[in-house]
């Protein structure tokens, strides 16, 4: 069964439906440009039933130290996700400040892009294998965007790594075939509009990606 990261939720219902439909992680968006952006104290309201063994992830984009750390005192997070241009050495810094796993996220447009995979899963505890936004986006991923899967295929890296970019119920099952990926991200393919989730979506998208 591949694991399912539901991403950029902002209401109780949609959590709630990730919860009952099998989601592993939830994601969580402290990036203010983003149509599905939430405060900690929010989050911190969202994540109030989640039961345990479910990973509350945080996306940050190119943090401050100071937004980390108010982020933390307000939200019970259990991994950060960074989806920014930080360095290899910034995420090494984000571990030791925050005391919690990370996820880095890394742009995938050409072959010569997969280079950063393996500089990231030296000191990343994940991968978010995405689509890499396009010129001019004001933010980083959740565009709906896929990129050519085949490039994928037959690579293996250090560490766990998740697939993004453009996924939906009606393809999902054919990326995770293709790329052999154990794990799915999904923002914008389970959403209406940009930011608004839909609980029926949510569900066929977890069904969709463990036939």
């Amino acid at each position: 069964m591949a694991q399912v990261k539901i991403c950029g939720l902002r209401e109780a219902v949609h959590v709630d439906a990730a919860v009952k439909a099998g989601a592993q992680y939830l994601g969580f968006v402290f990036f203010p440009k983003s149509p599905r952006a939430v405060t900690p104290e929010q989050a911190r309201a969202l994540m109030a039933e989640i039961p345990l063994g479910i990973a509350k992830t945080g996306l940050f984009v190119d943090p401050t130290d100071d937004l980390l750390r108010d982020t933390l005192a307000h939200a019970p997070l259990d991994m950060i996700q960074l989806h920014g241009k930080e360095s290899p050495d910034r995420v090494a810094e984000v571990k030791a400040l925050t005391g919690l796993p990370v996820m880095k996220a890394v742009g995938i447009a050409e072959p010569a892009d997969l280079a950063a995979l393996i500089d990231y899963g030296l000191v990343a505890d994940m991968l978010l294998v995405d689509a890499k936004a396009p010129k001019g986006s004001p933010i980083p991923g959740g565009n709906g965007l896929a990129f050519d899967w085949r490039l994928l295929v037959g690579r293996k890296w250090l560490r766990p790594w998740l697939l993004a970019g453009g996924l939906t119920p009606a393809n999902v099952a054919e990326a995770i075939r293709l790329t052999g990926a154990r794990g799915v991200d999904v923002s914008s393919g389970v959403e209406t509009e940009p930011g608004q989730k839909d609980a029926a979506l949510i569900r066929a998208f977890i069904e969709a990606a463990n036939v």
